[in-house]
Order: C-alpha cells, then structure tokens, then sequence
C-alpha cells in the first residue's frame, strides 16, 4: 500500500476535530452544556489518538504537504483555550466582570503560549500550564467552586503558563507514565460520563476528577523536585 495514504488519513482524522469543535461550539451557545463537553471530551480522545497515528506513519515525511503541528495547534486553541472560555463567560459561573477578566486572561496568554516555540520540553513535558481550559472548565462545571475560587484558578494557570514548570503529558512524558496514563484515562472517563449526565453525577466522581486533575497538573513539579535516578 502506498505508505502516503495513512499518512493522509491521519490528517484528514485530525482534522475532523475542527467538526466536533463546531459542533461543541453551537451546544455552548444553546446553552447545552452536557453536549459541549462531550464533544470536547470526543475532541480531547481525538487529539490523544492523532500524535501516535502520526508518529506511527510518518506523516512528516508521507504527507509533508499539510503541517500536522498547525492543523492541531488550530483546533487545539479551539477547543482548549475559545470555547471553555465562551462556557465559563456564557455559563454565568463567572458573573459580572470576573467573566470579563477571565476570558481575557484565557484567551490572550493562551494566543502567546500556542505561539511560544519552547513549549515542549525534551523530555516530553510542557513548559509551562498546556492552557488545557477544557479540564478545567469541565472540572469547574462538575463541583461548581464559588467564583472567587474560579477567578483564581484562571488567574494561577494563566501565569503558570510562562514559568519555568514542567507539566506532564499522557502520552509523551516517560517517568511515571505508568501512574500518568492510567489517571488521564481514568479522568476521559470520569469527565465523559459527569458531563453525559448533566452533571447530576454522584458527588464522589466530583471528588475524584477533582484529585486526578490535581494530579496530572501536579506531577510534573513533583519530577523536578525529584530528579530520576542515573
């Protein structure tokens, strides 16, 4: 088989999540909250199964016409960064000018980071918070902190972004990825299934997304505190 056309495919499969972004992005406008986050947890398996594929068939060298790095980093600042702000702003979650605040806030340092060359690290960490807004967001919908505690955390992540933090990734960071993975995945899940109920979830599946995402935002300071053994 011509070795071009996975390559292809795996493009044209990234690609699909500028849809379901557009799909998650009319459910927000309705107001249609348990939809939207399931089509951006649909976008989030989408954007952790298309790095693999495209690593598995070289699709920088089979496909090189179309930059799998921009293609993603578009739909990624879609459904990452643009319409978990749109949520927290439309949700009234944040009301008055602390929704204001922080879809600036989101919005802008998030524009800067995508654009920021460094922000991978050789060991397959982030430099800096990966502007995943949509856990956050997803979180923030799940247990409904007060909005004081919202503006902070927004405010927290947003400066986490340009400081010298390793935040880990899935797939990509090795150490710990036995504990990493499983978490992540076990968060898909938990995150998935609060937002298929309408966040009528019992309130242990709060707790529990509460602490993996504490966890996944964590472990990368953990590493640099501790270095890996030689």
């Amino acid at each position: 088989m011509d070795p071009r056309l996975p390559a292809y495919a795996v493009h044209l499969f990234t690609a699909t999540g500028a849809v379901v972004s557009m799909l998650a992005l009319l459910a927000a406008v309705d107001g249609a909250w348990s939809l939207m986050f399931s089509w951006l947890v649909v976008a989030l398996v989408i954007d952790g199964i298309d790095g693999p594929l495209a690593r598995r068939y070289h699709v920088g060298t089979y496909a090189a016409k179309i930059d799998g790095v921009i293609l993603d980093l578009i739909i990624d600042y879609l459904t990452y960064v643009f319409i978990p702000a749109f949520a927290l702003f439309h949700s009234g979650l944040l009301p008055g000018w602390t929704g204001w605040i922080a879809i600036g806030v989101i919005t802008f340092a998030s524009a800067l980071y995508f654009a920021d060359t460094r922000m991978k690290n050789a060991d397959g960490t982030f430099a800096g918070f990966p502007a995943c807004w949509n856990m956050v967001a997803l979180v923030v919908f799940a247990v409904e902190p007060g909005f004081w505690a919202i503006l902070g955390a927004v405010v927290v992540l947003a400066a986490a972004m340009f400081l010298p933090v390793k935040f880990v990734h899935p797939v990509r960071t090795r150490r710990w990825r036995a504990v990493t993975l499983p978490v992540a995945l076990a968060w898909v899940v938990l995150g998935g299934w609060a937002a298929w109920v309408n966040f009528t979830h019992p309130s242990w599946v709060g707790t529990a997304l509460v602490g993996a995402t504490l966890y996944l935002v964590l472990a990368g300071a953990a590493m640099q505190a501790l270095p890996a053994r030689r």
